[in-house]
């Protein structure tokens, strides 16, 4: 029974020791150590201040949602060629191309895709050169990316459209400007095929907003 007294001493003794090294606040004169104090105490970081919170993402990350980056280069046309449009157009979208189209296109290559818009207007505008007519010629045989390079990087005297659209609005103008050229019907669809150059940007659906 003795024994058993001096165990539950020496125990309670080990137990306050214990206890009295604990931290017990900023107040106390010996506060116990703290193993890993960074982990114990995590650092608060306000938004948008600091080093560590206004670091931009890694090279290359892709929005939830968004579409893959285009690694073709200007000089790229044989694999734009190759490229299949990405985005499953139904008639919002398609009507969201056409909108696009007349704002940044119509003026030039006309609403009616013939090249007659309001910069030409059959040479009596302030622009000289008739630009293409999309429903005649070697245009109609542009297939999609091909057409989506052409806005991306510009051509001859047409310059760049990627600042003013971003990736899907130009393809909703593609898938517009290819239904046009069908006669005003849409294509069959067809699954979008994954170029064999990895450059390319992947045919992800992505559904029309």
């Amino acid at each position: 029974m003795k024994r058993t007294s001096n165990i539950l001493i020496v125990a309670a003794l080990a137990g306050g020791a214990l206890l009295a090294a604990c931290n017990k606040g900023a107040h106390n004169r010996k506060p116990g150590k703290i193993y890993v104090p960074d982990m114990y105490e995590s650092r608060a970081y306000e938004f948008y201040n600091g080093r560590l919170t206004s670091l931009k993402p890694v090279d290359g990350t892709v929005k939830r949602g968004s579409l893959l980056p285009y690694h073709l280069k200007a000089e790229d046309t044989a694999q734009a060629n190759l490229v299949k449009n990405p985005l499953a157009l139904d008639e919002a979208g398609i009507k969201e191309g056409k909108r696009l189209y007349d704002i940044y296109c119509g003026v030039c290559h006309g609403q009616k895709l013939d090249g007659n818009g309001p910069l030409y207007k059959g040479g009596d505008g302030p622009y000289p050169a008739a630009p293409a007519n999309l429903l005649t010629g070697k245009v109609m045989g542009y297939t999609e990316g091909r057409i989506f390079h052409v806005i991306t990087f510009g051509y001859n005297v047409m310059g760049s459209y990627a600042s003013q659209l971003d990736m899907e609005q130009r393809w909703k103008v593609v898938g517009y400007i290819k239904q046009m050229q069908n006669g005003g019907k849409a294509p069959a669809a067809t699954p979008a095929a994954a170029p064999a150059d990895s450059t390319a940007p992947a045919a992800t659906v992505v559904a029309a907003k």
